[in-house]
């Protein structure tokens, strides 16, 4: 059950205002707990705000990581309900270019399928009268249904619906420490950036939200969470080359895809792992390999105008020595109950996932903090519309 008449409800503190902490955010104000979130820098500034803007059909997922791929698929459908208005409901094309390509054609359109990925053959022909300017020598594609995003606003939203709702959302506020005694977290210490005051903040669970930086806040707890940041490289070219979202047809790889964003055409990515998520470099090289094979999906990248290049951190979830370039694991999501795994009550981490299936994975952590709180209610964010983002900053 919920708090007693006449008491306090439970307060949960959320460490971290990407997308997956306003989502968080917004499924417990909804199951009546009191909410404080707090994030270092403005929100959504990290991981949340630079991604390509897909919501993923789940089919670049669908050869591999199945779990991922339905994941996607599923939420793809739920964030259209619940955020009218938010994508570009423009589709995706997997396009073969070439004869390797074809070889993973088969196993592709079975996988989708599986998953329950809606997926569309097309001939050469049909892809062309859909893109034209798509590489001529093209030998066939699969329609998906892929739509754009913008990267920050979607995620906005949640944040707009749990302030509407009574969350305390904090940008600037940075947590230096966590409250731990005898094994138990109890809240943290926080320096707020714009004022330089440095309190604490009490809560019955801390939540730790932090995407790539995970890791990080856990040991401050005395836990280890096990995370592999893994950055990649993007392109924002000048000119919008395709009204699709276009993506090879091949087991992930660099500059297999290229969204479309306004004006802009967004090509990605590169991978590779780093120690440390600050480590955002983009590399002349990575630079150069985005506009190479860019270019084999629609030849006009190779001429086209670079506005910006940049790259993003990845939380994906293994330890260090499970991957080199971080396209071996899995992109699914996952939470830890730190009393369960390590001992430590009152802390929780969700971690993992992408833009796309940051609603379940609030869920999923929903559920859980619900559970160790003995807090009885149902999540309703799988059909509850969200607020305009900009009520997000409103007074």
């Amino acid at each position: 059950m919920t708090s007693a008449p006449g008491t306090r409800p439970f307060h949960v503190l959320i460490v971290g205002g990407g997308g997956t902490g306003g989502a968080l955010a917004h499924d417990l104000t909804l199951r009546g707990l009191h909410v404080t979130l707090v994030e270092r820098g403005e929100f959504t500034s990290g991981t949340t705000g630079r991604h390509h803007g897909l919501l993923h059909s789940g089919a670049r997922y669908a050869v591999g990581d199945a779990e991922s791929a339905i994941e996607c698929i599923e939420e793809n459908t739920i964030l259209r309900r619940i955020c009218p208005g938010t994508f570009e409901e423009n589709g995706g094309l997997f396009v073969a270019i070439t004869d390797e390509d074809m070889e993973y054609y088969d196993e592709f359109v079975k996988a989708c399928a599986d998953c329950g990925i809606p997926a569309q053959e097309l001939t050469r022909e049909q892809a062309l009268a859909f893109e034209p300017n798509l590489n001529p020598s093209l030998k066939a594609a699969v329609r998906v249904p892929d739509a754009t995003m913008d990267a920050m606003r979607m995620p906005l939203r949640f944040f707009a619906t749990a302030k509407r709702n009574g969350a305390d959302l904090r940008n600037y506020v940075e947590v230096l420490d966590l409250v731990v005694n005898n094994r138990v977290v109890s809240g943290a210490v926080v320096r707020d950036h714009v004022t330089g005051k440095v309190a604490e903040i009490s809560a019955d669970v801390v939540v730790n939200a932090t995407g790539p930086w995970s890791e990080k806040v856990a040991a401050m707890a005395g836990v280890d969470v096990p995370i592999r940041p893994s950055p990649g490289v993007m392109l924002a070219l000048r000119g919008r080359l395709c009204n699709m979202v276009v993506n090879r047809m091949h087991r992930s790889g660099d500059g297999d895809i290229i969204v479309p964003q306004r004006a802009l055409s967004i090509i990605g990515t590169s991978s590779w792992t780093v120690d440390d998520p600050e480590e955002l470099d983009v590399p002349e090289d990575h630079v150069q390999r985005m506009y190479e094979e860019g270019a084999k999906l629609i030849p006009d990248v190779a001429r086209a105008e670079l506005r910006s290049a940049w790259s993003a951190a990845r939380p994906l979830i293994g330890s260090r020595g499970d991957a080199d370039t971080g396209r071996e694991l899995s992109r699914t999501f996952k939470t830890y109950d730190h009393a369960e795994t390590d001992g430590v009550e009152g802390f929780v981490t969700i971690t993992g996932g992408k833009a796309t299936t940051l609603r379940g994975m609030a869920e999923l952590c929903a559920d859980i903090v619900c559970r160790k709180l003995g807090v009885e209610a149902e999540c309703r964010t799988r059909e509850t519309e969200l607020a305009p983002h900009s009520e997000a900053y409103a007074a």
